[in-house]
């Protein structure tokens, strides 16, 4: 549908070019060059289809709104810019469409930037129908943005952008002068598509303004975007200056919430938030003054805290910009909240953030637990917020809240999807009947496919592999994206290091098969190097050390030391290593600096007679706030003979923008584990900064102490129902934290070794 409008609005201009508008057909970027040098109003330039390589597009020029300057493809998506390639637009009435940028990166600090030079901005110009697909910068930690959007009166719609993986705001609005200010700018029916876990600040998906501007009004127009699987750090929206509206957008799946971090008059309505029951999906989280959240529907959303389904946070008393100014004046009504973990009141109250919400009602709002306990959370004095009408049909609130009516309420789904009241005499309480979310196939290109929320391993070829000496390396090179190598029983000699570029599953027989066990040793100091694009995993195998050469960074696997764009996956499942011990300090598992596992499962396996650490994820020691392991799983595994530390996560600082790493063992041995001189930590296991830690149901014998470290924002930490035989108690640092410890240390059981 869309395709077809842009087609007859681009027969309207073409109809209002008069007779000496110019049409130039461009087939290199010499004739694209030659021709933007002399472009008037009404003029179009088109890129021929096919592939142009490094390629920085400027385009400038005084068009009208009847006779725009036209950059556009010569059919839409076949125009692939990919290297070192980048878009600046300036001047008046441009209109860019039809261009896909993959395969490479921009080499500035912006993809598609509304200014030209910082003398010639963008106004009342178009981006229409683009793509950015995986254009990320090959560090994930140099930063960039996608969109830049400079200027006034510009348009940014249906457009795709997706997969980005590095440091920075897919899209900025920047009010970094005064003709970027008050600028009207409208940002519409995007699909905002996948963005993973960055494992740092500097993940947001749209930011408007910045701390330094934010006591300007941007007047930016929000509306019927959809955010989908948005998970770079714990604001997909940032918004950072005064008086915008943020009207009819869906985020689906993604972590974090939409945030009025700084500027004040804010109207945040007719929004859909779908968590589907996703870990840290939120919705709306309220700062500043004279904010205004009405109409808005939120269900299945598991986020606490910072994140919940509505917070209202304490603010900072005569607050610095960059801090958090107090909630002055909020306005919160006919919100539905639905099938949720929480509503935080009074959020962030410490003794920096002491002021708490003042003038502010919150009335006409649904509000639904997705429990019985807690719905409403009560964190500092709420005595400024009047409660008007308000109905809780499932879960409680903290304390008895006038104005919040416990009351149980039949609900069925609309047309629309959405949940409401089957009582009419509710027809006027939470979001209007009338929401219509925006769809998949109303945002984004027609001609461009959405990513789909897949496996990464599974989809392809099982292919049989029979042992013997290279046998395994042969059939790893052939094997494509999603293949299963399926091992029959065996020894298996590796001479190489297997380089990972693709999803790969290696398996061996099933226990139940009553089949021999397949073996595989390795001569070489890494079996497995994950390169951008690899997954791993590994099921009914056993690895053995015993050919590897004495050298410095052995590990079983081991990601490349160029940095990783793509985050990766790692599964050992019923996977028995055993003898790696050549040298002092040979992993199962490293993950060096500039890479990003977004889990590492290990379940029913065995780790035996090993020097160094089973996972070691604790190369960003810069004290950013970043690290290298966003989930670590291990269940029903045994440790014996460890040397060093089983895992050892680290994410250093004090920002407070990422929700991991977590860490999570349950029903695991420990035998001789960490008391080697060699381990440095002293400790068995050692997690720094881990925002949320469960260690339950697990023994521990003859080994080193557990090494908790809390940092910043408010972890998670539970080491409980376990069983400490000749085990230290384990050792608990509170570093930024004043107050008791944090710790769940509860049910455990110790023998020969002294509680603390």
């Amino acid at each position: 549908m869309w395709s077809r409008l842009c087609l007859v609005t681009s027969c309207f201009w073409l109809v209002a070019v008069p007779a000496h508008a110019e049409q130039y057909l461009v087939k290199n970027q010499a004739e694209y060059n030659d021709a933007a040098k002399k472009l008037v109003a009404g003029d179009v330039v088109t890129l021929a289809n096919g592939e142009w390589q490094d390629f920085e597009i400027k385009i400038s020029g005084k068009g009208t709104k009847a006779k725009p300057i036209i950059l556009t493809s010569q059919d839409p998506g076949k125009v692939l810019l990919t290297g070192q390639s980048n878009l600046r637009i300036g001047g008046e009435y441009i209109l860019v469409s039809g261009l896909v940028f993959k395969n490479g990166y921009s080499p500035t600090g912006e993809v598609i930037s509304f200014r030209r030079s910082k003398d010639d901005l963008a106004r009342n110009s178009r981006v229409t129908e683009v793509v950015i697909d995986h254009f990320s910068k090959p560090d994930r930690y140099d930063d960039d943005y996608w969109v830049a959007m400079y200027g006034k009166n510009n348009r940014f719609d249906h457009n795709h952008l997706v997969g980005k993986t590095n440091k920075g705001v897919t899209f900025a609005v920047r009010l970094d002068s005064k003709e970027s200010q008050e600028n009207g700018h409208r940002i519409d029916h995007n699909y905002f598509g996948p963005r993973p876990v960055l494992g740092s600040n500097g993940g947001e998906t749209l930011r408007i303004g910045t701390s330094h501007y934010s006591m300007f009004n941007s007047n930016t127009l929000v509306e019927n975007n959809y955010f989908d699987r948005c998970d770079g750090e714990v604001e997909i929206i940032s918004s950072k200056s005064g008086n915008n509206i943020y009207r009819g957008n869906v985020f689906d799946q993604s972590r974090g919430a939409l945030v009025f971090r700084h500027g004040d008059g804010t109207l945040v309505e007719n929004n859909v938030f779908l968590g589907r029951g996703k870990a840290h999906t939120g919705g709306i989280r309220v700062i500043n003054r004279n904010q205004t959240v009405r109409n808005n529907y939120m269900e299945g959303l598991d986020g606490t805290g910072f994140v919940s389904a509505l917070t209202v946070m304490n603010g900072v008393p005569n607050s610095p910009v960059n801090r958090y100014v107090q909630v002055d004046g909020a306005v919160i009504e006919n919100n539905t909240i639905i099938d949720s973990k929480r509503i935080t009141l009074g959020a962030g109250a410490d003794e920096e953030r002491s002021a708490a919400p003042v003038n502010s009602r919150l009335s006409n709002n649904i509000l639904g637990g997705s429990s019985e306990g807690n719905l409403v959370d009560i964190d500092a004095d709420i005595s400024g917020i009047k409660f008007t009408n308000n109905i809780l049909v499932k879960g409680k609130a903290a304390q008895p809240i006038a104005g919040i009516k416990r009351q149980a309420v039949a609900m069925t789904r609309g047309e629309n999807g959405l949940v409401y009241p089957e009582d009419p005499a509710l027809a006027k309480m939470g979001a209007s009947r009338d929401l219509k979310p925006v769809t998949l196939d109303q945002v984004g290109v027609s001609w461009y496919p959405k990513p789909k929320n897949d496996d990464p391993f599974g989809g392809g070829k099982t292919v049989e592999v029979s042992p013997g000496e290279d046998s395994l390396t042969e059939a790893f090179v052939a094997a494509k994206n999603g293949d299963t190598l399926s091992l029959a029983s065996g020894h298996y000699i590796v001479n190489r290091v297997m380089a990972l570029d693709k999803a790969i599953t290696l398996q061996g027989p099933a226990k139940q098969t009553g089949a021999s066990i397949v073996s595989i040793s390795f001569a070489r100091p890494n079996l497995f190097e994950i390169k951008e694009g690899g997954n791993l995993k590994l099921s009914n195998l056993k690895i053995i050390g015993d050919l590897a050469p004495d050298s410095v960074g052995n590990s079983v696997i081991r990601t490349t030391s160029y940095p990783i764009q793509s985050n990766f996956e790692i599964r050992l499942e019923d996977v028995t290593v055993t003898n790696l011990s050549v040298n002092k300090s040979f992993n199962v598992i490293s993950l060096g600096k500039s890479s990003m596992a977004d889990r590492v499962t290990i379940k029913d396996s065995i780790f035996d007679k090993i020097s160094g650490s089973i996972i070691q994820a604790a190369a960003e020691t810069e004290d950013y706030g970043q690290y290298n392991a966003d989930y670590v799983d291990i269940s029903d595994t045994t440790f014996r003979n460890i040397d060093s530390a089983i895992a050892n996560i680290y994410r250093g600082g004090r920002d407070e923008s990422t929700f991991g790493p977590h860490f999570t063992m349950r029903d695991s041995t420990v035998e001789n584990v960490g008391k080697s001189a060699n381990n440095s930590s002293g400790a068995s296991i050692v997690l720094h900064g881990v925002q949320y830690n469960d260690i339950t149901d697990n023994r521990f014998i003859d080994s080193a102490p557990l090494k908790i470290i809390q940092t910043v924002g408010t972890p998670e930490t539970k080491v409980a129902d376990n069983k400490f035989e000749n085990t230290p108690a384990p050792v608990v640092e509170e570093l930024n934290y004043q107050g008791a410890s944090r710790v769940d240390l509860s049910d455990n059981i110790f023998s020969n070794a002294v509680s603390k």
